[in-house]
């Protein structure tokens, strides 16, 4: 059985999953913007791309494939995933100084001013890569694995398909997924009873609780934690919301924001955290908060950013006020497309989840598998460990867990 499970390649990972749709480097952070609107997915890949084919027809390209016995070799294409990018990116890209004065001249930018910097996040793959292997390269520190999903549907529509500034799935004649580590994780947990005793082990015991932690008080603006946002982004963890005694009252996840549209700047700017979690709750933002946002734009002259959240929240208020009535007969998926801002996200719960601003947390004595249970079924790569008086102890986060199994695996190899 152990033989069998360590005979598992990346590709066994891959079965069912979406081809990726990406966004080319060359696009704008408007283009991003729009992307992530309609995407079912928070994140869009970013590619550097050249399309042109090798071959001008797929007449020629089978008849050299029929004479030399090969395919087309994908360096004679040249086409890599160089990013990711998500809602949170143009949130805090838009929070910027300089940003906030001009929205429209800072959504003109080059796309790549929301990649971070960060090298590796986003490594290409072979499907025959094993799952040792997969677990090794987020070990250190890919947080999606590229990996190819071709088929013949996909490699004739790099012929007959003219290739889109935004949203293409097809690149070097084939289709892409990427894997995260809460698809292995979902993977492992599949086979848990091979690990045992391990899962039963309590995070406590095993080690894997990190003090490491970003946090923010409660009632501190939440502009100043901006930096922390986009930390805790990078490193697929959140921010922690506490009050002066060190209690866990909540969080600011990019998770949740991610569900949100770029109208969230602008509460970033002029709530405190307290009152942004409040904001970016999967309910939609309490009108109390739209006016102190509103009041607060103007006292601050920040006119463009005003024009622009008075617009995203009327056409919101306009949705969110009809949705009452039409929701009952309105399928899901029409709601999605066709309004745009904060509440069509939220309300398309049936192609995403939307997470609530209430941290997930659990108890140092929690087993593994518990923890790997509440990560999964809440789509989070970490949990809040807590003491019952809710003092915050520290998080335990997806990549910890794969570390564990890794020891474990390498063993059985």
């Amino acid at each position: 059985m152990a033989v069998r499970f360590l005979a598992h390649e990346v590709s066994d990972l891959c079965l069912g999953k979406p081809a990726l749709r990406s966004l080319s480097l060359t696009a704008t952070v408007a283009d991003a913007l729009y992307a992530l609107k309609f995407s079912e997915d928070n994140y869009i890949s970013v590619w550097n791309c050249n399309h042109a084919p090798r071959f001008s027809t797929l007449k020629e390209k089978n008849e050299v494939e029929d004479d030399d016995h090969v395919g087309v070799n994908d360096d004679d294409v040249g086409c890599h995933c160089v990013g990711k990018v998500c809602m949170v990116d143009v949130i805090c890209y838009l929070c910027k100084d300089d940003n906030l004065l001009s929205t429209s001249v800072a959504l003109k930018a080059p796309v790549s001013m929301l990649l971070p910097k960060i090298p590796g996040l986003v490594m290409h793959v072979e499907p025959s890569s094993s799952l040792l292997e997969a677990i090794e390269f987020i070990l250190q520190g890919a947080q999606n694995l590229v990996v190819p999903i071709q088929t013949r549907a996909s490699r004739r529509k790099q012929y007959h398909q003219k290739p889109s500034p935004t949203n293409p799935t097809i690149h070097n004649g084939r289709e892409f997924c990427w894997l995260t580590q809460e698809d292995v994780i979902r993977f492992l947990i599949s086979s848990i009873g091979l690990f045992s005793p391990i899962p039963a082990l309590s995070i406590d015991t095993l080690n894997i609780i990190s003090t490491d932690v970003i946090t923010v008080d409660y009632h501190s603006p939440a502009s100043d934690a901006l930096g922390a946002i986009s930390s805790s982004l990078a490193n697929q963890t959140s921010v922690a919301v506490v009050d002066c005694y060190g209690c866990l009252i909540g969080e600011i996840s990019p998770s949740t924001l991610a569900c949100c549209d770029e109208t969230v700047a602008a509460a970033i700017t002029t709530l405190s955290s307290g009152d942004l979690m409040a904001y970016i709750d999967c309910g939609g933002p309490p009108e109390d908060l739209v006016k102190v946002v509103k009041e607060r734009l103007q006292e601050r002259n920040l006119q463009a950013m005003l024009e622009q959240f008075d617009v995203d929240c009327s056409s919101s208020f306009s949705s969110s006020s009809s949705s009452d009535d039409e929701s009952v007969m309105t399928p899901v998926s029409t709601i999605m497309y066709s309004r745009s801002g904060r509440y069509s996200r939220s309300l398309s719960y049936s192609a995403r989840i939307v997470r609530r601003a209430e941290a997930i947390v659990c108890h140092p004595k929690s087993s593994l598998v518990a923890v790997m249970i509440q990560a999964i079924t809440h789509r989070v790569n970490y949990v809040w460990v807590i003491e019952d008086d809710c003092s915050l102890v520290g998080i335990v986060k997806l990549v910890s867990m794969l570390e564990v199994f890794r020891e474990h695996l390498e063993s059985m190899a």
